[in-house]
């Protein structure tokens, strides 16, 4: 649960803020309707509170000095405003604060708490700003920062890669076009010919007035371009959107490959993954151990116990075998069936399947229903075919369910 502090008097922009928070379950907002509550609140709670939403123009306080009340306490601070004056919104914004949203419509407090939700995520978010300018990175770092982002600088293409080696899990380049050794240019389709960098998000800057430079950093690989100088809002905005941008992208991603009710790979993702393998096996002249699981009398826990508890059954099942065989291909084939393939021995996915049999009898997935049990089907051979491979020990999945279940036939 995250506090935040609202200090805003208008009973219309407040009926708003309170019909979005009660959308947000994890969004906790305490009211004030004065800086001299404000000040009360902040001076015995100020720990308490993740965020302020402040409106800009009080009565008693016209000048914005909530503003600098928040800024005080050094709380992350999004301002409301009623009137747009662009002079002011830069000085708010250079000031520290996270943005300058205008009360325009319901997108308007739809944005800021965007904002909210992205303050949380981004202090996970590494961003390193490459530029041979110290002012100019200080600058940037200065924008960025009130958002909460981890901020990483090096001053040259050399050091720049020096960072991305050291830390992998940088997220974001900035990347000045004009430094020392190789461009910034150049830089970006070094980084694109890399596979661990493809994810890498890289934001050009140059102030090149040459038009065509914006469209040569995007044709090799950079998501973004700006054009130097730029206001603190625009880099805020291209920042923020190019990380969405992402994230739908991996969720997206995400849906493609993963199972959505265990989170284990899919038919799709376990077969192509599965061929990899396959060729590695190939290529080093080994066989390769492949499982078919299905979980016994499925049909009953649905049938008399409900749907629900047939999908913690399947939940808590594909968690078990998670731990079991943490280095080998899984997969939820569908429905009740699960797979496995490994280039491990026969006998030790066999003693895994043993031993998984035995948790199984101790997870709990619902009130009086009984035991988990599965049957399997093992079978070790040449990296042939996947089809090929799976069916063979299908053929021994339907051995083990006419002997009785919860039991593994295997060659």
């Amino acid at each position: 649960m995250r506090n935040i502090l609202v200090i805003e008097d208008s009973p219309l922009v407040l009926k708003i803020l309170e019909h979005l928070f009660r959308q947000e379950p994890d969004l906790q907002p305490i009211f004030c309707a004065s800086l001299a509550e404000a000040q009360v609140m902040l001076e015995t709670s100020a720990a308490l509170f993740f965020a302020a939403i402040v409106d800009l123009h009080l009565p008693d306080a016209p000048n914005g000095e909530s503003v600098d009340l928040v800024m005080r306490y050094h709380l992350p601070c999004i301002v409301l405003s009623g009137s747009y004056n662009e002079q002011r919104r830069d000085e708010l914004l250079m000031k520290g604060v996270v943005d300058y949203v205008l009360k325009e419509s319901q997108h308007s407090y739809e944005y800021a708490f965007r904002l909210l939700h992205r303050l949380d995520d981004n202090s996970r978010i590494k961003i390193l700003i490459a530029d041979d300018s110290d002012p100019q990175r200080h600058y940037i770092r200065h924008i960025l920062e009130p958002h909460h982002y981890q901020i990483i600088e090096a001053r040259d293409s050399k050091e720049t890669l020096r960072q991305l080696n050291l830390q992998p899990d940088i997220d974001l380049l900035v990347l000045d076009h004009a430094m020392p050794g190789v461009s910034g240019f150049e830089l970006v389709k070094l980084l694109r010919q890399k596979l661990r960098f493809s994810e890498l998000i890289i934001i050009g800057v140059s102030a090149d007035p040459k038009g065509s430079l914006s469209a040569q950093f995007i044709k090799h690989g950079a998501d973004d371009f700006l054009r130097k100088p730029f206001c603190p809002e625009e880099l805020n905005c291209r920042v923020m959107s190019t990380l969405e941008r992402r994230d739908l992208l991996r969720a997206l991603k995400k849906a493609a490959q993963y199972d959505a009710l265990t989170g284990l790979n899919n038919r799709r993702a376990f077969y192509e993954q599965g061929i990899q393998i396959l060729q590695r096996a190939q290529q080093e002249q080994r066989q390769v151990s492949v499982a078919m699981l299905d979980l016994d009398h499925f049909k009953q826990i649905n049938d008399n116990f409900g749907h629900a508890s047939g999908d913690s059954a399947l939940v808590v099942f594909a968690r078990a075998l998670q731990t079991a065989f943490p280095k080998m291909l899984l997969g939820r084939l569908g429905g009740e069936e699960f797979a496995l393939l490994s280039l491990h021995a026969p006998e030790q996915v066999l003693r895994g399947l043993e031993n998984l049999r035995q948790q199984c009898k101790g997870l709990h997935y619902s009130v009086g229903a009984p035991p988990l049990s599965f049957s399997a089907g093992l079978h070790h051979g040449e990296p042939d075919d996947l089809e090929s491979l799976l069916h063979e020990a299908d053929i021994r999945l339907y051995r083990a369910k006419q002997q009785g279940r919860a039991r593994t036939v295997h060659d």
